[in-house]
């Protein structure tokens, strides 16, 4: 809610521990305690059992266990000048990362791969009808022969460190979510105080291939930042023919102060097979959202499927101000590869 981010502003200038309250109704008529905040993370990374709140999205969650992703951000400052340019323009703090060899490409510029860190986490249930984000996103093919079926996972999310906003508290179950006392047991002793069940890395080892989050690609036009995270989901036969899946993570994020609203998507689907798709339409996922600043984000969840191991994907979405002004806000070409030497894994069991 604005009355939380408000609140998270003034508590990160502060740079102070302070006790959070949150308000889940339009006009604040309840406030409840949720905890103290602690300083955020710079060189380190968070622990299994970190109860945090989202830095956009102002959920409750926490931290399951971590990846370590190549991100290609093509607003990287090359220089001097450009890296001040993008110090004032973004507010994020600095995390884990390093450099990579990886590099990719987007017309003559060279983007090199920085190894970043993200988090699997679970949403707390009592903040998704309050949050611009699917928390569907994470889905996966089911394991009958010839299904064409897709399952979503609810309340299972990934987040960057910069996005992490520790707390603690006191409470035994602070998050409601059916898996939480499946995944983790409270130990007042250790810190945090939310430990691994054998539940958890039985689950982790399982479903580690569908789950695995590995590159990411970023790009900004006129203050509004696209960032892509795919995965790859395995293939199915279909009239003997084998028919490869992804799903793929958008967030879109206003970094400037003008309101902006997204209109149209562009898509370019290209497949090995030498096929190239264009896709157009109104708005994603039936949503055509507004960027402002007390509400700068929107993040969704879609899926693609191609007759061929790899491809690309590339596009545009069209994007209106308040004034009536229109630009086409670059989403950032990612690749589309499969794994071919894993088996697709199966719907994932949670034990009891």
């Amino acid at each position: 809610s604005i009355f939380l981010n408000k609140i998270l502003q003034r508590s990160l200038l502060k740079n102070a521990s302070i006790t959070l309250i949150e308000s889940k109704v339009k006009f604040a008529t309840r406030l409840a305690e949720v905890g103290k905040l602690e300083p955020p993370k710079k060189a380190e990374s968070y622990l299994t059992g970190q109860l945090f709140l989202h830095k956009i999205f102002a959920y409750r969650g926490v931290v399951l266990f971590p990846w370590v992703a190549r991100v290609y951000d093509r607003d990287f400052p090359n220089n001097k000048q450009d890296k001040e340019a993008g110090d004032n323009q973004s507010s994020t703090n600095t995390s884990p990362s390093t450099s990579s060899a990886s590099t990719t490409s987007s017309e003559d510029k060279e983007v090199k791969g920085r190894s970043h860190t993200f988090y699997q986490v679970l949403i707390d249930s009592r903040d998704c009808p309050f949050i611009r984000a699917q928390t569907e996103a994470v889905t996966f093919l089911g394991n009958q022969e010839g299904s064409r079926s897709l399952y979503a996972i609810p309340g299972l999310d990934y987040v960057s460190h910069d996005d992490i906003l520790p707390y603690s508290t006191k409470e035994k179950n602070p998050l409601h979510h059916e898996l939480f006392d499946k995944f983790l047991t409270h130990v007042p002793t250790q810190d945090p105080p939310y430990v691994a069940q054998d539940t958890l890395k039985a689950w982790q080892k399982k479903n580690h291939p569908w789950l695995e989050l590995s590159d990411v690609h970023k790009e900004t036009t006129d203050n509004v930042r696209i960032t892509v995270i795919p995965f790859y989901m395995g293939s199915r036969d279909n009239q003997n023919s084998l028919v490869y899946w992804w799903r793929y993570c958008i967030r879109m994020e206003n970094l400037g102060t003008k309101t902006v609203q997204l209109r149209e998507r562009h898509w370019r689907i290209f497949s090995l097979s030498g096929t190239l798709e264009t896709v157009r339409g109104r708005g994603v996922v039936g949503h055509e959202p507004i960027l402002s600043q007390s509400t700068p984000a929107f993040q969704y969840s879609s899926h693609v499927s191609l007759q061929a191991p790899s491809g690309h994907m590339w596009g545009t979405f069209r994007m209106e101000r308040e004034d009536g002004y229109t630009f086409d806000c670059r989403i950032p070409p990612f690749s589309l590869e499969s794994k071919t030497d894993e088996e697709n894994p199966n719907p994932p069991t949670f034990g009891t």
